[in-house]
């Protein structure tokens, strides 16, 4: 049974903003969109609204949020955050911002194989909102559901949240694989090795393993790992062919999470002794300290071992 027409404010007007604007339209409800390049007020955005999604780039969540803790709000109406990244600062994710910020509003993740250019085209699309206050969840996916974006809900907000925040550097990995044309054996074996590392991680942060071999673990990666729609994915690719960092971010124009994230992510696994392989090479990658083909080989190199015997200990990178 669908919901009756809500009201939603979406904080942020970027490609992924506008692909969740249109889905919500399409089901018949109200939506209006703030962006600090619209120049609009967010005061009068998230007034007597039922519902508020923030899809802001990462730098933008902190002050964001901050906005909307000084205003007053419809009592308990949900938060959704489909941002994906970790704060350069805390290195907290953007539920866990939000929630310190609207800790009287259910904190709802929306995180998936959700590349924003095919949605836009109104191809078939799967999802996950995922909270600890479940009804909260279910109202969201009410929201979202339709015959073209299937929606389903979690009780895993930290696992779904980490599993489509950490892909972001796996595709980067995945970019380099694909633009060194090492071929779709070295690449198997790549996001193999992927999904435990994420894993290892998620889980060490709070997350339950079942979510990463989900829609928003397993499915965004291999999403995101396949397609040069993805930004993160584009990132390794023209790495690979022998631009600057610098030189790709200027090409793509837009944000990709992964740059940032895989920065704060060497600190986390450094502070919490998390061995990431891959992560690591990936950081040395885009901080200048290792070529894309040295990359590789450090991967390849590695102590010869069972499949199934990581230990958890500092990376060396």
């Amino acid at each position: 049974m669908s919901s009756p027409p809500k009201v939603l404010a979406i904080l942020g007007a970027g490609a992924w903003g506008s692909a969740l604007a249109g889905l919500a339209r399409y089901k018949g409800h109200q939506v209006r969109i703030w962006s600090p390049s619209l120049g609009n007020s967010i005061e009068e955005v998230v007034a007597d609204v039922d519902l508020v999604l923030s899809a802001v780039s990462m730098p933008g969540v902190s002050p964001t949020s901050t906005q909307i803790q000084s205003i007053k709000l419809k009592e308990n109406i949900p938060i959704v955050t489909a941002t994906k990244g970790l704060d350069t600062e805390t290195t907290f994710t953007p539920s866990q911002i939000w929630s310190s910020r609207c800790s009287d509003h259910p904190i709802v993740v929306l995180s998936g194989p959700n590349l924003s250019k095919e949605i836009e085209q109104e191809l078939p699309a799967t999802t996950v909102v995922a909270s600890e206050d479940i009804n909260a969840a279910k109202i969201v996916q009410q929201v979202f559901s339709s015959k073209r974006f299937r929606v389903y809900t979690s009780s895993d907000p930290v696992g779904t949240e980490l599993g489509g925040t950490l892909k972001n550097v796996m595709a980067i990995a995945a970019g380099v694989c694909d633009g060194l044309h090492l071929g779709m054996n070295a690449k198997a074996g790549l996001l193999t090795r992927a999904l435990p590392e994420i894993i290892r991680i998620g889980t060490h942060l709070g997350g339950q393993t079942e979510t990463f071999f989900g829609l928003s673990g397993l499915g965004d990666m291999l999403t995101t790992c396949s397609s040069d729609l993805s930004r993160n994915y584009r990132v390794g690719y023209g790495l690979a062919q022998g631009k600057t960092l610098e030189q790709v971010l200027s090409d793509l124009g837009s944000t990709a999470e992964g740059v940032n994230t895989t920065n704060v992510l060497i600190e986390i696994a450094r502070r919490e002794q998390i061995n990431v392989p891959i992560s690591g090479q990936v950081y040395r990658l885009l901080n200048n300290q290792i070529s894309p083909q040295e990359a590789v080989e450090a991967l390849m190199e590695r102590d010869l071992k069972p499949e199934f015997s990581e230990k958890t200990i500092p990376p060396k990178l």
